[in-house]
């Protein structure tokens, strides 16, 4: 897949493009709806498989004071954009000003003169351009004056719920990875480079860990300890993490502490990614170790089992 930052890379229109676009944030059922479109439709015309997003989320620029936390990192979202068979992203930079850009302007100038769109699919809520102005009717027009397709993709359900990126953000908040999975088709999923703890895992504990920061900024989910699935280069191991601030240590700061079955490499300052499967308790203080690490066990074992039915 090849990645254009800016509009100045695009040096000709695309051959006879297939184009979607949106925020993307989880890449979710929903968007996996709309590439899966753009793939179908791109194939049947011999064209090309074009997606564009923006980077940072427009929440993040238009309110600054209560941005969303994301569900996925930039480069999560170019992975699974990537892998949905889109052949083009294009991730425009978002400033203030460029959320001017009337919706007229954006389809004219971006969407047909620059990138040449044939067939443009979109989202049932879909809105473009200066206080999203161009809804589907004004793009459907736009489509007729131009001569270009526009295919509008219903919402996706699961349960009943219409998928959507805030609905989702909710569940991961909750705690309820459960819905999560459904909703992303994927486990929800945490990554970071190992830290150096305490130590206190294995020589007091009983259980070795690796120890990764959370920035507050970032989606995590609610605290306690979650079976999961953990992947260090190009393996798969299963495990438990216990996300929280460690009170039975007083440790104080946001973190994930991942124990990792039958695994004994040194791994710190590598990088690991943590699927969170199924929450198994809240975080809680015990008296010291030994009740702890009792504890732990009993986790273990509910994670197996938990585990073992993926």
């Amino acid at each position: 897949m090849k990645i254009y930052s800016s509009l100045d890379e695009i040096e000709r229109p695309f051959n006879n493009p297939a184009l979607t676009i949106g925020n993307f944030d989880g890449v979710h059922l929903g968007h996996q709806a709309l590439f899966k479109k753009v793939v179908e439709i791109a194939n049947k015309r011999g064209g090309d498989k074009v997606a564009l997003t923006f980077h940072p989320h427009p929440m993040k620029v238009l309110r600054p004071d209560n941005p969303p936390k994301l569900i996925c990192t930039l480069e999560q979202k170019i992975e699974l954009i990537m892998a949905s068979g889109i052949e083009h992203l294009i991730c425009l930079p978002f400033t203030r000003q460029f959320a001017k850009t009337s919706a007229r302007e954006f389809v004219e100038e971006i969407l047909y003169n620059t990138i040449g769109v044939q067939d443009l699919v979109v989202g049932y809520d879909y809105a473009c351009g200066r206080g999203r102005e161009g809804d589907i009717n004004f793009l459907k027009k736009m489509g007729e004056r131009l001569g270009f397709n526009v295919h509008v993709i219903p919402p996706v359900k699961i349960d009943g719920i219409v998928v959507s990126s805030t609905v989702i953000r909710e569940f991961v908040k909750a705690g309820n990875m459960k819905m999560v999975r459904k909703m992303l088709g994927r486990f929800y999923q945490i990554r970071g480079v190992v830290k150096k703890g305490r130590r206190r895992g294995g020589p007091v504990v009983g259980f070795p860990t690796a120890n990764l920061s959370i920035n507050p900024e970032d989606l995590c989910p609610k605290t306690g300890v979650y079976a999961v699935q953990v992947i260090h280069g190009e393996k798969l191991y299963e495990g438990v993490v216990n996300i929280g601030v460690n009170p039975t240590f007083g440790n104080g700061s946001l973190g994930a502490e991942v124990h990792i079955f039958n695994f004994n490499k040194e791994i710190y300052g590598h990088e690991i990614k943590v699927n969170i499967v199924e929450r198994i308790r809240d975080e809680k203080r015990f008296s010291g170790p030994k009740e702890l690490s009792a504890q732990i066990r009993r986790d273990i074992e509910k994670a197996k089992q938990i585990l073992s039915s993926i």
